[in-house]
């Protein structure tokens, strides 16, 4: 069965703050000229009116801040001064509103535009939303397989960067409708692959149709981060074991429903070896091992079973090795078990089994 629809990528206001200010800081790089060149002109005019200015009525003069005011005003058609009996000052008057209409109609617009209208910039603001993000998980490739596993996260709540090449490709607006960042860019090249902030994530899924890409992915991604989770999609079995022997890279074989689960949940850093849907519920069969100063060490399977609702169906202490081990049999250092539950139990079993 397939599994439960996510609800949306939830929305963090302070993420939104940040991609919103560096969107600004981007765009201010972009339109640093037109808005220079609109300051020059307030602050050029509003000098000149100050140095010069007399009003032809009361014969005073204005001062430097309510000179640059003025000529802000002049540029919108508000100006509150009187016309002066000057030929230089005429000029003024004239020259800095049609000026500032120049400015204005060039780039000013086109700024305010561009930092309120998300949507009309769409690739920038995803790369913005994307930056935000740290200790995620990016999917490059969004086709059928791409998008059942950004499911599967999302199910968890796990916060999720696509990479996907194709524009039109089947799932994009059903990523935008998540609230997923998702970047329209060949994910094989490494600035496209810092635009989703590998360098930062926690785990990377090169799930794409082509095995050299999801290797070139892969490879690129650990340069960025040495340390990063990589569960890849491939087809040739021969060449995965090779892969993940020779790269330490988690593979994934099939294409769509049998893959999803187990994809998603190895980038979870849960140990998963197989996954299944009984009904909605998805189940995982995971191998674990005790760590030394484990919260496990002196445990009983029966109390691994009670207290945290698992399953355990192998059980192996060097040479020992029982398929359907006795509840008496005590957790120890080094010992290996095979265990059925639910992601949100084998989340709690890991934290447990951490070093104290």
């Amino acid at each position: 069965m397939n599994p439960p629809f996510p609800k949306k990528q939830k929305k963090n206001w302070q993420r939104i703050l940040r991609a919103q200010i560096r969107d600004l800081w981007v765009l201010l790089r972009e339109f640093w000229q037109t808005l220079l060149l609109f300051v020059l002109l307030v602050a050029g005019g509003g000098l000149l009116l100050h140095l010069f200015y007399v009003d032809p009525m009361t014969g005073s003069r204005i001062g430097l801040v309510e000179g640059f005011y003025d000529a802000f005003a002049m540029i919108f058609f508000a100006n509150p001064l009187n016309f002066p009996k000057n030929v230089f000052l005429d000029m003024l008057f004239f020259l800095i509103p049609i000026l500032g209409l120049a400015v204005l109609a060039e780039g000013l617009l086109r700024f305010g535009l561009a930092l309120t209208d998300k949507q009309s910039r769409g690739e920038k603001w995803q790369v913005a939303m994307a930056s935000t993000y740290k200790n995620h998980i990016v999917v490059c490739g969004f086709g059928k397989v791409g998008y059942r596993v950004t499911l599967e996260l999302l199910k968890f709540e796990r916060e999720v960067v696509v990479i996907e090449s194709n524009p039109l490709g089947r799932f994009v607006d059903k990523a935008k409708d998540l609230g997923i960042p998702i970047i329209i860019a060949d994910a094989r090249r490494t600035t496209n692959l810092m635009k989703a902030h590998v360098q930062f994530a926690d785990a990377i899924i090169p799930c794409t149709d082509d095995e050299l890409a999801n290797l070139d992915i892969a490879l690129d991604a650990r340069e960025l981060k040495q340390d990063i989770k990589v569960v890849m999609r491939m087809f040739d079995e021969d060449l995965a074991k090779r892969i993940e022997r020779g790269f330490g890279i988690h593979t994934a074989f099939s294409t769509s429903a049998l893959t999803a689960p187990i994809v998603a949940a190895q980038a979870m850093r849960l140990n998963v070896q197989h996954s299944f849907y009984v009904g909605e519920q998805l189940l995982n069969l995971a191998q674990l091992k005790v760590n030394p100063n484990s919260a496990w060490v002196g445990w009983t399977l029966k109390d691994l079973h009670q207290r945290l609702d698992v399953s355990v169906i192998y059980y192996r202490d060097g040479k020992l090795e029982d398929m359907h081990p006795p509840l008496d049999l005590v957790l120890k250092p080094g010992v290996e078990i095979l265990v059925l539950t639910t992601i949100e139990k084998l989340e709690e079993i890991n934290r447990l089994n951490q070093p104290k």
